[in-house]
C-alpha cells in the first residue's frame, strides 16, 4: 500500500484507520469472512511502515509496490480468498 498523509496524523492513526475501514468493509460485503477466520479477526496486530525522501517519485515507488511479489504470489496464494484487485 502507497499512502500519503499530512503531518497532523500520525503512523498509529493512519493505520489504525486503515485496517478500520477495510476490514469493516470486507465483513460487510463478504460476511462469512468473518466465520473462516481465526478468532475473527481480520488484521494481525502488528505493521510494517517504511517512508520514502523526496528522491523517491511516487510513481517509482507505486510501480514497485504494485509489482513487488507477482512473479511468486500466484503460486504463494493459489486458491485462497480474492479481495481487491
Amino acid at each position: 500500500m502507497l499512502v500519503q498523509s499530512i503531518p497532523m496524523y500520525s503512523v498509529t492513526q493512519i493505520i489504525k484507520m486503515i485496517k478500520s475501514i477495510t476490514s469493516r468493509e470486507v465483513f460487510r460485503n463478504c460476511p462469512e469472512v468473518k466465520k473462516q477466520l481465526w478468532g475473527g479477526e481480520f488484521w494481525s496486530n502488528g505493521y510494517f511502515v517504511s517512508s520514502v525522501g523526496q528522491r523517491g517519485s511516487e510513481a517509482m515507488i507505486a510501480n514497485y509496490v504494485k509489482n513487488q511479489g507477482n512473479q511468486d504470489y500466484a503460486k504463494l496464494h493459489e486458491g485462497q480468498l480474492v479481495l481487491f484487485e
